[in-house]
């Protein structure tokens, strides 16, 4: 059986945003069952990376091959591909949303439908598997405003894993939740890329949670990056480097630190200079 194909191709590509480079040069091959955490301050391109992979953002130069689909320097974005899933930042929803959680996830599996969503044969008993895959079973039929943010983001990933997805974007799927809550979308989107061989790349401002499951890191900041593994990019050696400033990499209670790292916007003498990822730089979680 000859293997999979790399779900994800990034060639030579660069982004520019007002004038300002947010990253260029930059070549990521994310190979079937990998994990690659996506780091760096505010303002550095880390959803704009995404979002280029989705084709929302036009690249400046080069390409992007996503789970099949081609995207050029100058081209429009054209369709999105249900080959890709994508786990968003944990907002809550209004309480007054009707939606049941299974209709979060249902909205996976029929949602590109054209007019109204008729439920097909074999529908529901996905939705039920993806529903018990993620642990949703004790508030599935509950209104979805009225759920924790913890459970609202496990219906998400129910959703972006409605069909089986050989690449997995997450956008910084961790944010506002508590760390039991943190650790239990880890394991889910762990045991999806182990299972099913699915290519992850994870957009965090905190690597702590996904340290363990991480595979490479790209580390994006002031229109430069580094690639490789966590004992590699995680150093106070090659953060100087990159930030070409001294940064700092402190081990604390079994937690990484990043101190000193200057504010990206500041590196690329932009305008937006009070852009802060606290959990970047500034002495606080890496």
């Amino acid at each position: 059986m000859s293997p999979a194909p790399s779900p994800l191709h990034i060639t030579s590509a660069a982004l520019t945003r007002g004038g300002r480079v947010l990253w260029s040069g930059l070549d990521l091959t994310v190979e079937p069952g990998e994990l690659v955490a996506v780091l760096g301050p505010s303002g550095a391109g880390k959803t704009t990376l995404l979002r280029a992979i989705l084709g929302l953002e036009q690249l400046s130069s080069g390409t992007i091959e996503a789970a099949g689909v081609v995207r050029r320097a100058g081209h429009p974005g054209g369709k999105g591909s249900r080959r890709i899933g994508y786990i968003p930042q944990q907002r809550p929803l209004p309480r007054e949303t009707s939606l049941r959680g299974r209709d979060v996830v249902a909205l996976g599996v029929d949602g590109h439908r054209f007019g109204l969503p008729l439920p097909r044969r074999g529908d529901r008993a996905r939705i039920d598997a993806l529903i018990d895959a993620v642990g949703a079973r004790e508030f599935a039929d509950r209104p979805v405003g009225l759920l924790s943010g913890g459970e609202q983001q496990r219906l998400r990933v129910g959703q972006a894993l409605a069909d089986d997805p050989p690449l997995l974007l997450c956008d910084e799927p961790l944010t506002s939740l508590d760390l039991a809550n943190q650790q239990a979308v880890v394991e889910l989107i762990d045991h999806h890329r182990r299972t099913r061989g699915a290519g992850v790349l994870l957009v965090t401002h905190d690597i702590n949670p996904v340290l363990g499951s991480v595979d490479r890191i790209l580390y994006l900041a002031g229109g430069r990056f580094t690639l490789g593994t966590p004992d590699e990019v995680l150093t106070s050696e090659t953060l100087t480097g990159l930030y070409g400033a001294p940064v700092f990499v402190l081990r604390a209670g079994g937690r990484l630190v990043v101190v000193g790292a200057p504010d990206v916007a500041e590196s690329a003498h932009h305008h937006d200079a009070h852009a802060h990822d606290a959990h970047a730089h500034g002495g606080h979680d890496a």
